[in-house]
C-alpha cells in the first residue's frame, strides 16, 4: 500500500463495514491492544485499524498473573481513555471475566462499556454455550466479536496457556463454534493459539473477519499485545511474539514496522506459527 493511500485511510474512520470490505478485498487488517490515550494517538497515527482494549491490561498494566481480576469499571475507564486518543481506529473492548454469566448481565455490562467507555464492539470468550448472549447483544445493537481457541479467562479450567485445536475433535469443535457465532450475529471472530492450518480453514469458512493471534498467516487480521511488540512485557513470551522495537528508532517507528509487516504478510512468519 502506498504512503498516500495509507495516509488517506488514516483520515477516514474505520467501521465494521469497512473491516468487512477489507476481508472481501483480501486486505490485511491490523490490530493492536492499547490501554491509554497517549499510545492510542501513536497507534492511530501509525495506521492501526482496530484497537483492542484488552483485559490483558490486568497482566501488562496492573501486574496480575491472569486477566481474571479485571473489572467492568477497569474496562470502561481504559476504553474511555483510548477513545479520547483515537479519532480514526475501530475500538473493541473485552468483556472481563464473569461480566456476562447471564444474558441480562451481558446486556447491562456491554451497555456500560459502549455508553460510558465509547467502545464500538465488545469481545467475549466462549463457544456454543454463549450463543444466546451474542444473539441478544446483537439484537440490542451491540456489535460482538467472538473469541475462540485459547481463552485466557478459562486458563484455570484448561490447565494453562496451551495451544488449542490440535486434534481433529478439538479442531471441529472450534469450527462448529465459529460457525455458530457467525450465525448468531457476531461481526468478527478472534482466534487465539491454534494451528495455522485450522486458522486458515476457519478464516476461509467465515464471511466475517477473523483476527488471529498465534493462529497463522492466513487470518484476515493479526493482533498482538502492544507491550509485546515493544519488548517490554515480562515473563514467558509465546511463540508468536516479535519485538518490533528492536532496530527501530522510536515507538512510533516500531508500530509502523508492525503495521507494514502485517499488511505485507511478512508477519506472522513460519517461526511464529503452531
Amino acid at each position: 500500500m502506498s504512503n498516500q493511500s495509507e495516509k488517506n485511510k488514516q483520515h477516514k474512520p474505520v467501521t465494521l463495514n469497512s473491516l468487512q470490505e477489507m476481508k472481501r478485498n483480501g486486505e490485511k487488517i491490523v490490530c493492536l491492544t492499547v490501554y491509554d490515550a497517549g499510545f492510542a494517538a501513536i497507534l492511530d497515527n501509525a495506521g492501526v485499524d482496530v484497537f483492542l482494549v484488552g483485559d490483558s491490561l490486568g497482566m501488562v498494566i496492573q501486574g496480575h498473573d491472569t486477566t481474571l481480576p479485571v473489572t467492568v469499571n477497569d474496562m470502561v475507564y481504559h476504553t474511555a481513555s483510548v477513545r479520547r486518543g483515537s479519532p480514526h481506529a475501530f475500538i473493541m473492548t473485552d468483556m472481563p471475566f464473569m461480566s456476562y454469566p447471564t444474558v441480562e448481565q451481558a446486556l447491562k455490562n456491554a451497555g456500560r462499556v459502549m455508553k460510558k467507555g465509547g467502545a464500538q464492539m465488545v469481545k467475549l470468550e466462549g463457544g456454543g454455550a454463549f450463543v444466546d448472549r451474542v444473539e441478544q447483544l446483537v439484537n440490542h445493537a451491540v456489535p460482538v466479536c467472538a473469541h475462540l481457541g485459547l481463552m485466557p479467562q478459562s486458563v484455570h479450567q484448561t490447565g494453562g496457556y496451551r495451544v488449542q485445536g490440535r486434534d481433529d475433535q478439538a479442531a471441529q469443535t472450534i469450527i462448529d463454534d465459529a460457525l455458530a457465532m457467525q450465525k448468531a450475529g457476531a461481526g468478527m471472530l478472534l482466534l487465539e493459539c491454534v494451528p495455522a492450518e485450522l486458522g486458515k480453514k476457519v478464516t476461509q469458512m467465515l464471511d466475517i473477519p477473523v483476527i488471529g493471534i498465534g493462529a497463522g498467516p492466513d487470518c484476515d487480521a493479526q493482533v498482538l499485545v502492544l507491550q509485546d511488540i515493544l519488548g517490554i512485557s515480562q515473563g514467558h513470551h509465546p511463540k508468536f511474539h516479535r519485538n518490533f522495537l528492536d532496530g527501530a528508532e522510536n515507538i512510533e517507528a516500531a508500530v509502523k514496522s508492525y503495521v507494514q509487516a502485517v499488511r505485507s504478510g511478512e508477519y506472522p512468519a513460519a517461526e511464529h506459527c503452531y
